[in-house]
């Protein structure tokens, strides 16, 4: 009875380490196909990232690039004849806004004489006034302008 017990004994050790084995290799089959699903994962999410960052980079530089060349037209409009006259005119109209309210006596006059010489450049953009100096003659232009020079005085 007791080679049956050992007998028994080893056959049951036997087949637990058969079974373990075989579990074993299941789960490490199971183990190594989720490492490569990973791996594959990761592979694609860095393909992806390096793909976005080389477009990001490329980008960056495009709007380098242009920031530059924009600098630079800024820079050359900047230094064409005519805008340091504008400029000297944003100054002086600045200045002279300043001026009109330290000084009350001049402002009422120049506000008035300001606003007609405003009247007349906006209705000589809108092409009104030349269109009916060349239909009519300048003197019913001029008629209107007393007219409204009279009136503004009035008020």
């Amino acid at each position: 009875m007791e080679n049956l017990d050992y007998l028994s004994l080893g056959i049951g050790v036997g087949v637990g380490i058969l079974l373990w084995g075989i579990k074993s290799f299941f789960t490490v089959r199971h183990y190594k196909k989720e490492l490569k699903d990973y791996k594959n994962h990761l592979e694609r999410q860095m393909k992806l990232t390096q793909e976005g960052s080389k477009k990001l980079e490329e980008d960056f530089e495009k709007l380098k690039k242009e920031n530059e060349n924009l600098r630079v037209t800024v820079k050359t409009l900047g230094q064409k004849p005519g805008r340091n006259e504008l400029r000297l005119l944003n100054i002086y109209d600045s200045a002279l806004r300043k001026m009109m309210l330290k000084a009350p006596g001049f402002a009422q006059g120049w506000e008035l004489s300001m606003q007609e010489a405003e009247r007349e450049y906006e209705e000589n953009e809108k092409g009104l006034k030349t269109v009916i100096k060349k239909v009519f003659g300048p003197s019913i232009t001029h008629k209107s302008d007393v007219s409204d020079t009279t009136t503004d005085q009035n008020m």
